[in-house]
């Protein structure tokens, strides 16, 4: 027996595939055997923690190809593998029939067909051994009957439970699943400063502040609240508004230069609250349906604690000073970065870890992870284990924007889901092309993309031209190309679109630097975009997976159209997006009416989710418009018709 090709596997076994609770694992196998016997296959499965297989009976679909689908039910890591062996009652009731169209005499196949039942009868208890036993003794009887017992349908599928697998053959690998909440693969971030949140315009926001905000973020939709650093900033080499390398009586500094008098990684900034406050705050999401994501960055400012108790964990330069951040051009003089290859590597792994425990007891179970390439894959792979050891349903989004096969590796090591491109993909080849390397290749099985049409780091040129086409079109790509995605608001929705100077993605006046104050109830925001996208996000499943995503033609370079579907084709999506953030493009369609579960002479209905409007299409070529004043996009669910033949009847 051969069982080779086995699919989902990432390198060879080495990595797990990615799954959410709820979620089917469909796997496929080439199983096969010398010689022209049938060949029977099963997908074995159970949970890290169980001794005892699982077994589900695989279809053959083709060539030696077998498929076979088990569903994880709970978090966890749960293992597969395949199992196949020469099915030889089905290879005899094949050759039997060959023998029986041709005339020829099958006394003796018989026979030996009735020493297969019988053989069964043994494996088998109950009323199935019975069964069995009287099929066999039937085979053995007058030649007409024992033709059509061999034929029956009944003894087919008894004798498919009891098969003899004595010589079976199995893939030589047991391969991996780790289960997460649904969270990991579908959801909407939102991005906030707490301490510009307060509603005396100046005052720095706090914790309790946050509270208050979020009846707005629920209302918005979003799924997830995002705060950046919580801890404190320290005052030595304090970066001044715009990125200043000098500070000012009252500038707040930066969030990520971590640690002061106060503390560090598990500390919380004293003007923000208490942990208390924090987690008041954890509790109070929660019960909106909202989760705390909080920012982990492991770099330190000459104030933390850290650099006085373990200078070991630092990098010093030849005149004994500790070398701060470089990302050239970009100066980070506020920030020491930690020495991976200290000489006390595991006591600095431990710390690091602990932090991710300290604020798993305190509530918080979704984490972005900033810079992680900049950090050894060796430990990722240890501290992203231990924790979610301890707490499964862990959620870690992967800042790391650096090249395609580091972002892939830090997936593999164990990041729920990752920043992605996205940003700088605007041109309709681009995004394509990075759509279909994202859900058509191999790292659909392990790489998850969040996508952010801004950060507090990124504000790409596209959103500078400072249209609301520009902002309304990214969003609805975002929302509607990815499951998961976010923006960092509230410059978002108010269309904050000023750099702070030419040719930079730095924001003027950014947050980064500065309290800001934003008024919420501004006539023109985007609020009511934002919400509605998240309300059709919510009750389409179809946009709550990336793998059936699909692009269709359209004659015009400025329009991308893609649809997405549910397995079954109940729920089916069609997507068209004006990618011209200043003029009105309009053009004609070429469908895959396949993909959108539509038959080629089948009139359907599309509603489009963000208007209202309902027009009766036919065919893959139909008309579409868009204007830069009005909606950025067509958000069409899609309603085949009966046929007019149906129609008749």
């Amino acid at each position: 027996m051969v069982v080779e090709g086995l699919w989902p596997e990432i390198d060879a076994g080495r990595f797990p595939v990615k799954r959410v609770v709820g979620e089917d694992v469909w796997v496929e196998a080439d199983v096969f055997a010398d010689g022209h016997d049938l060949v029977a296959a099963v997908l074995r499965h159970r949970s890290s923690v169980e001794t005892n297989w699982r077994e589900v009976r695989m279809q053959d679909i083709g060539n030696d190809r077998f498929r076979g689908c088990f569903t994880v039910e709970e978090l966890g890591e749960f293992l597969y593998t395949v199992v196949g062996w020469i099915d030889r009652f089905a290879s005899w009731r094949r050759d039997l029939r060959k023998k029986v169209d041709a005339g020829r005499d099958v006394a003796v196949d018989l026979l030996v067909g009735a020493e297969l039942v019988a053989a069964a009868s043994r494996r088998a208890e109950g009323s199935d051994r019975d069964a069995l036993k009287a099929a066999a003794k039937e085979l053995k009887g007058e030649p007409a009957t024992a033709r059509d017992a061999a034929f029956d349908e009944v003894l087919r599928d008894l004798m498919s439970r009891y098969p003899d697998r004595r010589h079976e053959g199995s893939f030589p690998r047991e391969l991996r699943v780790i289960v997460d909440p649904p969270l990991a693969r579908f959801g909407a971030w939102y991005e906030l400063f707490p301490r510009s949140t307060a509603t005396v315009p100046g005052n720095h926001g706090t914790f309790d502040d946050v509270i208050a905000r979020l009846p707005y973020v629920e209302k918005l939709g979003f799924d997830v609240l995002y705060l950046p650093p919580i801890h404190p900033i320290a005052h030595e080499r304090r970066k001044g508004k715009n990125n200043s390398p000098t500070s000012k009586p009252g500038d707040p500094g930066s969030p990520w230069a971590i640690g002061a008098a106060e503390g560090g990684h598990t500390a919380v900034h004293p003007d923000l609250g208490t942990l208390d406050d924090l987690q008041r705050l954890v509790v109070a999401a929660r019960e909106r349906g909202i989760e705390v994501a909080l920012d982990i960055a492991f770099q330190v400012t000459p104030e933390h604690p850290w650099v006085h108790e373990h200078p070991e964990w630092f990098r010093h330069r030849p005149d004994g000073t500790i070398q701060h951040a470089e990302n050239p051009p970009k100066v980070y003089e506020d920030i020491y970065p930690i020495d991976f290859e200290t000489n006390d590597r595991a006591a600095l792994w431990e710390a690091l870890r602990d932090v991710f425990l300290f604020w798993c007891e305190h509530g918080v179970r979704t984490f972005r992870v900033d810079n992680p390439h900049t950090k050894p894959f060796a430990f990722w792979e240890w501290a992203l284990a231990e924790v979610k050891a301890a707490h499964p349903d862990a959620i870690f989004l992967s800042e790391a924007f650096t090249r395609p096969k580091v972002m892939y590796r830090l997936s593999k090591l164990g990041f729920t889901q990752s920043y992605t491109y996205f940003a700088w993909k605007t041109e309709k080849q681009d995004l394509t092309e990075y759509l279909i390397e994202l859900t058509r290749t191999g790292a659909v099985e392990f790489f998850r993309p969040n996508f952010w049409p801004n950060t507090p780091d990124i504000l790409h040129a596209y959103l500078q031209t400072g249209t609301r086409s520009a902002f309304g079109s990214r969003l609805v790509l975002a929302a509607t190309l990815a499951s998961s995605y976010g923006i960092y608001g509230p410059a978002f929705e108010l269309m904050e679109h000023t750099p702070r100077e030419p040719g930079s993605e730095e924001y003027l006046n950014s947050e980064k630097y500065e309290i800001r104050t934003w008024d919420l109830d501004r006539k023109d925001s985007l609020a009511p975009l934002v919400t509605r996208i998240n309300e059709i996000r919510r009750e389409n499943p179809a946009l709550h997976d990336i793998r059936r995503l699909r692009f269709h033609g359209i004659d015009n370079h400025q329009l991308i159209a893609y649809s997405k579907t549910t397995e079954d084709y109940s729920n089916v999506i069609l997507v068209v997006v004006n990618l011209d953030p200043r003029n009105p493009q309009s053009g004609w369609t070429s469908l895959d009416l396949g993909e959108l579960g539509v038959g080629p002479m089948e009139s359907f209905e599309v509603e489009d989710l963000l208007t209202g409007a309902t027009h009766t299409w036919q065919g893959s070529s139909n008309f579409v418009r868009l204007d830069a004043g009005g909606e950025p996009a067509h958000v069409f669910r899609v309603r085949p018709r009966r046929s007019s033949r149906e129609t008749a009847r």
